[in-house]
């Protein structure tokens, strides 16, 4: 994990001071998603994911009703966290759960990143109840679809007048990335922006090209004062 300074403030996005909250990301509620292309939501969610485990930030998630309506808990997520509970629910609201927010509470971070598969329904019930409960919320707005592009925009807005405040899942990675001096994580979050970032950043391509064309010269190159094999003196 990084150390953080004293200059980030309470409401920062840091490793330390964040807890992500996965909520109903399951196979069925996806299918009723109009607003946003299905395979982008789900690449946004599994680079968030991914993130998450590589800066081995707590999470929590939760699913509703996986025997009914709500369906399985994706398997893309399933394999990134595969040794973490997930707790299902009947409640419509994820933070009425007493074992969802006593999940929370375990992790002992009162920053929280929410993302919701359902806007209107996932998303934005619980970073309201968040809210009141003292927390400092942030969500993940491309990571969310509703059922028509009007709905999903009219929670985003309500959620940010309410005080939560909007991130795209790659804004939280970086946050918690903060400094590329903090090599324990960099070949991680290359690794996840080629894979989800949707276009590789052209420095970071360049950098790696040419970082492995020096590592190869070194190792090819001869030292001074070495002569090859059968060259007289």
């Amino acid at each position: 994990m990084h150390s953080q300074s004293k200059s980030n403030a309470d409401n920062a996005i840091t490793t330390e001071n964040s807890a992500l909250l996965l909520i109903d990301y399951q196979s069925l509620i996806l299918l009723g998603i109009q607003s946003h292309d299905r395979t982008l939501l789900t690449n946004n969610i599994v680079g968030l994911a991914r993130a998450a485990r590589a800066f081995d930030v707590p999470t929590v998630l939760t699913t509703v009703n996986a025997r009914g309506f709500g369906g399985p808990f994706l398997p893309e997520l399933r394999g990134i966290f595969p040794d973490l509970k997930t707790r299902d629910r009947t409640i419509i609201n994820a933070w009425e759960d007493e074992n969802f927010v006593a999940s929370v509470k375990e992790a002992r971070r009162k920053t929280l990143i929410i993302a919701g598969l359902w806007t209107e329904m996932s998303l934005a019930l619980p970073v309201l109840s968040a809210l009141e409960g003292g927390y400092n919320v942030y969500f993940v707005a491309d990571a969310s679809g509703g059922v028509n592009p009007e709905s999903h925009q009219l929670a985003i807005q309500q959620l940010i007048q309410a005080g939560a405040r909007p991130r795209t899942w790659q804004q939280v990675m970086f946050a918690w990335q903060r400094d590329w001096a903090c090599l324990d994580t960099v070949d991680a979050v290359r690794e996840i922006i080629n894979s989800h970032g949707g276009a590789f950043p052209p420095s970071l391509i360049y950098e790696t090209a040419f970082s492995d064309r020096e590592n190869a010269r070194s190792l090819q190159a001869p030292g001074r004062g070495i002569r090859p094999v059968g060259m007289g003196k």
